[in-house]
């Protein structure tokens, strides 16, 4: 008599394997040590990593406020029609788009604090190099500089942080982190409204490029030093600490060993339909807040404010998008759930804007960019946070972020092309495509969050629930493991 032998497939291998490092695994609360690792990570990683975001916004959208202190006479030939600075503002983000995929892969072959630094001292000396510019194309060129090393850097950073915090820390801190790039719309203001009435041998502009270029490149030498390496190799960590840290980077996942690079997985990222998502969730975004911060001292100015109270009228918006930020993280991390959070967000932008095009009078106006900024800056957060657990392996989030990342900074190319000054002081066009492009990141957001609840039912009925935190092999499947479940 005859049986047929069941040959089991690679997920119920997988889920087996998973199981068994379930079974001997208890649910891992947070001790005295752990609390104590996580504080000293927080004092060594996070102020060198936001202020290094701060300079890296700084120098990116500082042409906005240089923008009203004469460098379209200078450098653009009065450009009366917007069109050159348009260039010039948008020119960053092809550099931008191209290099990040390659920079955030070529990354985990690199030391991450070596890395990191010599991306801010790159982008630090292009800035410089913009307050020597005396045409068109010599503008371009510096930005087009600036583009290519912080394409290294912003996708490089969530990575960053995802080897030493879980995803219950994480969002809370991406939201710390990317809330400087808030300040920075705040403090470039101040920056330039100081120097606005600065009587130098050059002209202001130029003053601007320097004083915020000099202490990237300074801040970028000084990153080399105060930043850990990977937990397995940074020497700032004692043995217990080490072993700490390891365990912590492992909880729901598994970290890969070392500087290496997992190559299906990077065509796995590429196949992902989710990626492509997270793509239309940052493209919107991207078209709102970045546009929005290269023309908000413009915007502010069209309400009838000088050009000075402009500068300083672009402070309070960014300040309380800032807090609203880490509050939403705050919020999401402890409920786990980040979909529902970008939804709300995406309205509250996507109102913002409509109150733009629909209304006149100047104190609404001025309420509006409140809700842009707090919505658009805390959509980015939320997503970021997001993506960098649900892509599973450190090889496919090293694919799959700067993927999404990219097709989303094309947003932000068109976002610099639909504010001509042709059509101020409204901006009609540029206030509705952003409107709509926010209510559009509402709807997507919300069929995400949708599936990822769906898929995790299902996993749950076909291998059983898993034990919060437990180690679970991506190795081979990456999100696709069957004990691997996505934060909705």
């Amino acid at each position: 008599m005859s049986t047929d032998k069941h040959i089991p497939s690679l997920d119920e291998k997988a889920a087996v394997e998973d199981r068994e490092a379930v079974v001997r695994t208890e649910s891992i609360s947070p001790s005295v040590e752990e609390r104590k690792l996580v504080r000293k990570l927080d004092m060594r990683i996070l102020p060198i990593a936001c202020i290094m975001y701060l300079f890296a916004y700084l120098c990116r959208s500082n042409l906005g406020n240089a923008r009203l202190q004469g460098l379209p006479q200078d450098v653009l030939h009065g450009d009366p029609t917007g069109v050159l600075f348009d260039w010039a503002n948008s020119v960053f983000f092809f550099s931008y788009v191209l290099c990040q995929v390659p920079a955030t892969l070529l990354s985990k072959l690199c030391p991450p604090r070596v890395w990191l630094g010599c991306t801010m001292v790159g982008w630090g000396l292009c800035s410089l190099l913009m307050s020597t510019a005396f045409d068109f194309p010599g503008l371009l060129v510096a930005r087009i500089g600036i583009g290519a090393f912080e394409a290294g850097f912003s996708p490089g950073i969530p990575l960053y942080m995802s080897l030493f915090y879980g995803k219950d820390e994480l969002g809370v801190r991406l939201a710390f982190w990317f809330s400087f790039a808030a300040i920075a719309g705040a403090f470039g203001g101040l920056i330039a409204f100081g120097i606005q009435d600065i009587y130098a041998a050059i002209p202001n502009w130029k003053l601007l490029f320097i004083v915020e270029g000099l202490p990237t490149v300074l801040l970028g030498l000084l990153s080399m030093v105060i930043l850990p390496n990977r937990p397995e190799e940074t020497r700032i960590l004692n043995e217990r600490e080490r072993e700490i840290a390891i365990e912590r980077m492992n909880r729901g996942t598994r970290a890969d060993v070392g500087r290496t690079v997992n190559k299906p997985h990077i065509f796995a990222a590429f196949k992902d339909w989710r990626v492509y998502a997270g793509g239309i969730l940052y493209f919107g975004t991207n078209c709102a807040a970045a546009a929005f911060g290269a023309f908000l001292p413009t915007v502010i100015a069209t309400f009838g404010y000088t050009n000075a109270r402009a500068q300083l009228l672009t402070v309070p918006p960014y300040m309380v998008a800032a807090v609203y930020m880490c509050l939403t993280s705050y919020a999401s991390d402890r409920l786990q759930s980040r979909g529902i959070f970008i939804v709300v967000a995406s309205v509250l932008g996507g109102l913002g804007y409509a109150l733009l095009v629909g209304v006149t009078n100047i104190h609404v106006r001025y309420f509006a960019t409140f809700c842009i900024t707090s919505g658009t800056y805390t959509s980015i957060g939320v997503i970021l946070a997001w993506y960098v657990h649900n892509l599973g392996s450190e090889t496919k989030k090293a694919a799959g972020m700067p993927i999404f990342m990219a097709i989303g900074q094309c947003g932000s190319v068109l976002g610099s092309h639909i504010y001509p000054a042709t059509e101020g002081p409204q901006y009609i066009r540029g206030f509705a495509v952003s409107c709509a492009l926010q209510f559009l990141n509402a709807v997507t957001a919300l069929v995400l969050t949708i599936s990822y609840r769906i898929e995790n039912k299902r996993r749950d009925e076909r291998y059983g629930k898993p034990i919060p935190n437990a180690p679970v092999d991506t190795s081979i499947l990456a999100d696709k493991a069957p004990l691997f479940r996505y934060t909705p």
